[in-house]
């Protein structure tokens, strides 16, 4: 299946429309697109996607988040109609685009939510925004250490999500400059080692193994595959290690973990991040000053606000509203 995103800013075809409008500001490096729903004058939330998500995964949450908050969804470069940075995939960029989104757009303390890598994210401006920037975060099964290539603790990225990210940049090539996704799909079942599809199953096919119909998912469409490939060489973290980043982290934290085993066979990773590695990232916090709220949903799919929306919505707020004024 030819398909060629050489200049993606200029391919309005790829994309589909939503309930909600996009509107795109100008960061300075990226021209960053988002959608906002809500009063002005209610407190303000920011959602921030996971890899190979746009910020319309969101979609039904924004309707149920919008009736008490005003809420900001964004595209995290190299997702969605936001610029592709051939190269420039980073947790210190991602982050530093936000801070000035936040500054320019929002111009208010915000509650930060983010889901798997997207909840790195989270974290990162948790530890590192500007100060009175953030009230506090949400780490959607995020996989702090799991998405390392060599964590201070458990499986690092090699041992989890890896082999389809390297699948992803293999076939379709940064920026889709390959763009195979046929061979992609008749390769899946070869490449990809037995234990990776059963942890997808399990996480309820989020990222998910993909064109099982034989059609590109949209949500694939809007994703650089090189954003994978960063995962995998290291180069996402290489000046953010996630030890460092937790200890510094001065806010309020609620982590929702779903789904999570290990393969009995390998020892591997099913799921975005083990036990102990949570355990360890919550001693980190809490040692830093901060509450660290843990709720495990072993069953819950990788992407509860995409799956169960109204369990999302009625967590945050729930967690929210105890939270000291």
């Amino acid at each position: 299946m030819a398909v060629t995103y050489l200049d993606y800013e200029n391919h309005p075809e790829i994309f589909v429309p939503h309930e909600y409008p996009e509107q795109i500001v100008d960061l300075g490096e990226v021209r960053m697109n988002y959608a906002t729903a809500g009063e002005a004058h209610n407190p303000a939330i920011l959602l921030i996607p996971g890899q190979t998500e746009s910020w319309w995964g969101y979609e039904h949450a924004i309707t149920l988040l919008s009736q008490r908050f005003q809420v900001y969804a964004v595209d995290l470069r190299g997702q969605g109609r936001s610029t592709w940075t051939p190269g420039r995939y980073s947790l210190d960029l991602f982050g530093s685009d936000l801070v000035r989104f936040i500054d320019q757009v929002i111009a208010r303390p915000v509650v930060v939510c983010g889901l798997s890598s997207g909840g790195v994210v989270a974290a990162w401006l948790s530890a590192y925004a500007a100060p009175g920037q953030i009230r506090a975060a949400v780490y959607e099964d995020a996989p702090l250490f799991a998405s390392e290539l060599n964590p201070v603790l458990g499986p690092s990225i090699r041992q989890a999500a890896g082999p389809l990210f390297e699948l992803f940049y293999k076939w379709l090539g940064a920026q889709w400059s390959i763009a195979d996704f046929d061979g992609m799909r008749n390769a899946q079942d070869v490449e990809l080692p037995e234990w990776v599809p059963a942890g997808l199953i399990g996480n309820g096919g989020t990222p998910g193994k993909p064109g099982g119909n034989g059609e590109i998912p949209q949500n694939l469409r809007e994703y650089d595959p090189e954003w994978g490939h960063a995962f995998l060489t290291g180069a996402v973290a290489q000046n953010c290690d996630h030890q460092t980043m937790l200890a510094r982290v001065r806010v309020p934290v609620l982590f929702t973990h779903h789904f999570r085993m290990h393969d009995p066979a390998t020892g591997n990773l099913l799921g975005a991040v083990s036990d102990l590695q949570v355990q360890y990232a919550q001693r980190l916090v809490e040692r830093a000053g901060n509450s660290f709220h843990y709720l495990s949903f072993p069953q819950m799919p990788h992407s509860m606000h995409g799956h169960q929306p109204q369990t999302y919505v009625d967590t945050v707020t729930t967690w929210l509203n105890a939270l000291p004024s």
